[in-house]
């Protein structure tokens, strides 16, 4: 027998009540697989643009920074 068919003949047993609250579980866990879903799709998606994005820069000359690049100078213009 199939899990789907013992699930039904259970449900069918229990009070009205009750078989709302199965039904509100089972609604519950559908949209806990469609969230982790729709989460690793996104996941994959923006794995892929990352690399898509990176692409070629691993074969570009990285700038040498010194101390003196880094320092903010202001201007006392007015």
């Amino acid at each position: 027998m199939l899990e789907v068919e013992r699930i039904q003949q259970y449900v069918q047993k229990l009070p009205q009540p009750l078989q709302a609250e199965v039904l509100d579980f089972v609604e519950y866990l559908l949209s806990k697989v469609e969230r982790e879903t729709a989460q690793q799709d996104e996941s994959d998606w923006s794995g892929l643009s990352l690399a898509f994005a990176m692409r070629g820069m691993e074969d570009e000359s990285t700038p040498t920074y010194t101390p003196d690049d880094l320092k903010v100078v202001f201007s006392s213009g007015g």
